[in-house]
């Protein structure tokens, strides 16, 4: 009788050879393929928010957020245009920004009424608040009082987190591996993380949110997500608990209602590197749904979480809209546009 781990390197193995092109995700019946489990099941819609290229390419879709008017904001490192506002159906509203060569994080604050853009440049070193139209409004430099950013070319943000009080934190995830929080007014207040494997440590500190579930005291939410895991630490920096995750590279926590989702850039010991998906946690930090990949409701010891189905090439952020369809943003994925999953 095969062992379950066996079972696990055959379904992975499988999971290499088992493509599915864009233009044939469709089921035996001509009905729309729809993935997930439990309650948490999607139709795909892959034409959603296609559009002409030689006039709006992009190149790395890495985030998307949603505004309190329903307006969809995508993040591209394509200098042509670095931002492109969608409406709900996917036509185009707006685009700007070109000056962002390493456009990569991308998160929404209200401030006060008004919403605001905090935009991460890693190849820039900078991190950048801009008004929903493109007008920055601040501008945060490497800290060249911080022994590992003498050099600012060292400071690589991936990542920002508004805490309610207006507080900055920004995640390195591709320099120092440091969190650095800030003021509302920019002024560098405390430093914590680094890399390494110890709690308080990253391997790829991607992504960064705060969590304000629960009714319980705010707390952030970070990504290790070359350690397949997410780090949850107070608002001053202490470690309070590690959630791991094996097999899954998650990138940034996008947390929706009591929810909490994932896209995974791609699954460890699956042969095709693409091999990402979507994972979705509920309040409890348990994992409710894996479209695209693996999934157990009570998860053993050896389990990974791998991709089982090619849907998606390097997915890499969720955005999650009011009746809880999800668009996924993908990293070199051959300059796609976003893929549109509708909740059934």
């Amino acid at each position: 009788m095969a062992t379950r781990r066996q079972f696990l390197n055959t379904s992975m193995t499988l999971a290499s050879a088992a493509f599915i092109p864009p233009l044939a995700w469709r089921c035996s019946g001509e009905d729309p393929l729809i993935i997930g489990h439990g309650d948490y099941r999607y139709r795909i819609l892959p034409d959603w928010g296609k559009l002409d290229a030689s006039e709006f390419p992009v190149q790395d879709c890495h985030e998307m957020v949603q505004t309190k008017n329903g307006d969809l904001y995508l993040l591209t490192n394509h200098t042509r245009n670095n931002v492109l506002v969608y409406s709900l159906d996917g036509k185009l509203k707006n685009a700007w920004g070109t000056q962002f060569p390493g456009a990569h994080g991308l998160t929404l604050f209200d401030e006060n009424g008004e919403e605001v853009l905090w935009i991460t440049d890693y190849e820039r070193h900078q991190v950048f608040k801009t008004s929903l139209s493109g007008e920055i409004l601040m501008v945060i430099d490497a800290p060249q009082d911080v022994l590992a950013y003498k050099d600012p070319s060292q400071f690589k943000p991936t990542e920002t987190a508004i805490a309610p009080d207006g507080s900055i934190y920004i995640a390195d995830g591709y320099g120092a591996q440091h969190i650095l929080q800030y003021d509302p007014k920019g002024q560098l207040v405390h430093v914590f993380g680094g890399y390494g494997t110890a709690d308080r440590q990253f391997q790829n500190a991607h992504g960064i949110c705060i969590d304000q579930r629960k009714g319980k005291q705010p707390s952030l939410l970070i990504t290790a997500r070359e350690q397949q895991a997410v780090k949850r630490f107070s608002l001053e920096g202490e470690h309070l608990q590690t959630l791991s995750l094996p097999g899954a590279h998650i990138c940034r926590p996008v947390i929706h209602r009591e929810q909490c989702y994932f896209s995974v850039l791609k699954s460890k010991g699956v042969g095709n590197a693409d091999s990402g998906f979507v994972l979705i946690m509920d309040e409890n930090d348990k994992v409710v749904s894996c479209p695209g990949a693996s999934f157990e409701t009570d998860a053993s010891e050896d389990f990974l979480y791998h991709q089982t189905l090619r849907v998606f090439q390097y997915p890499h952020d969720v955005c999650v809209d009011r009746d809880e369809n999800l668009y996924i943003a993908q990293w070199n994925s051959g300059n796609t546009y976003p893929i549109k999953l509708e909740r059934v």
